[in-house]
């Protein structure tokens, strides 16, 4: 699986090459009239941005285009890009400031003709230097907070991650990521949640360890540092309807009443793949979340999610087929000429097909394949 650049801010700064030459350059800072923590706050579908390439392994601006046009026409509440799911090796590839811009131009295009509340998210990897080059990178393109992928402090101590993402946050707003090592993350204890909530600019939280105890160590320093207006997100692609259902509740400093959070949407690599269902669902779980009583049908669509899940991420190999598994969804649809990825040896493992196969059998409400039908031509315009 790839994993965090090392690379200084220079290398992220490349034009997007001939075929983009006549774009004009974007300078721009995110409106000051777009409330970011109440988008956050009231809870949105986020996909994780694909790249799209062809079969030379080079960047597909037009099928680049119809996947952020097909998030914004899903009713996703906003994307990120730049992300595990973009392939944090772009940053090698020289790809990272081409791929922000033309995500950015193009949300901005159908945002003029369709104005609503819509949330750019930028992916931020590297040291402190890289991080930093790289936030003052998404803010040029009009970008409302990064993603902070720690992976690469890995052996650091907490106060030198904390040092981190403090400075990572005096230039752009901070959502923090918590990243399942099996992909790239580190485990990080309640200690460190509890006091990354503490940095003013942090406006949300993806909660990613694929892991339940790891999961409440971050709702519950979010609770206990006092903060309410972070707003916590659900990566954990394994249990997205549990984690949007339940009402999380703690004791704290000795109430006598508990406190009690949610995590209100989800920004997955899941959903950037049947983007408008996962629009859908989330709508349904928040008139839900407003009953005395849970049906119990939620457990079944829970498994039903998560088995899904399972062979779209290749959890059966250990997760490295996941962005394949995201491509080939996409590539059935038409929104991607391929499975290609930009490291040869990432692809679809074996019997991961037959098994995305048998999801669209067992779970045919689940896909969006005849919305993508129905907007794909104007989408690949």
């Amino acid at each position: 699986m790839p994993t965090s650049a090392t690379m200084s801010p220079s290398a992220t700064l490349p034009s997007r090459g001939s075929a983009a030459a006549a774009l004009p350059s974007r300078e721009s800072e995110p409106s000051p009239a777009f409330d970011v923590r109440s988008h956050l706050l009231s809870g949105q579908v986020i996909p994780a941005h694909p790249l799209a390439l062809d079969a030379s392994r080079k960047l597909s601006e037009k099928h680049q285009r119809a996947l952020t046009r097909y998030y914004l026409a899903s009713g996703a509440g906003g994307m990120a890009v730049g992300v595990h799911t973009t392939q944090f090796a772009i940053r090698e590839h020289g790809l990272y400031a081409p791929v922000l811009e033309l995500a950015a131009e193009t949300a901005d295009m159908v945002l003029r003709q369709d104005s609503r509340p819509f949330i750019k998210v930028a992916g931020l990897c590297g040291k402190t230097a890289q991080a930093v080059g790289e936030a003052q990178v998404a803010r040029r393109f009009g970008y409302h907070a990064g993603l902070l992928s720690l992976g690469a402090y890995k052996e650091a101590d907490d106060q030198t991650v904390l040092a981190h993402c403090r400075a990572v946050a005096e230039v752009i707003p901070l959502i923090g990521f918590y990243l399942q090592p099996a992909v790239g993350g580190r485990v990080f204890g309640y200690g460190f949640w509890r006091e990354f909530a503490r940095i003013p600019n942090v406006v949300a939280i993806k909660i990613a360890p694929f892991n339940r105890y790891q999961t409440i160590d971050v709702v519950r320093a979010v609770v206990e540092s006092g903060r309410d207006d972070i707003a916590l997100y659900t990566g954990n692609d394994d249990s997205i309807i549990t984690d949007l259902l339940t009402r999380w509740e703690f004791t704290v400093d000795g109430r006598s009443a508990p406190v009690s959070r949610q995590i209100v949407g989800g920004l997955l690599g899941h959903w950037a793949a049947w983007t408008s269902k996962a629009v859908s669902l989330l709508s349904e779980v928040k008139a839900a979340r407003e009953l005395s009583r849970l049906d119990a049908s939620w457990l079944t669509r829970t498994v039903a999610v998560t088995d899904a899940n399972a062979a779209l991420f290749d959890a059966a190999n250990g997760f490295r087929g996941c962005i394949a598994g995201i491509h080939e969804v996409l590539r059935r649809q038409g929104l991607l000429p391929g499975i290609w990825c930009l490291d040869p040896e990432e692809g679809l493992s074996p019997g991961q097909a037959e098994e995305i196969d048998r999801i669209y059998r067992s779970y045919p409400s689940m896909n969006d394949d005849i919305f993508v039908k129905q907007n794909i031509d104007k989408w690949l315009k």
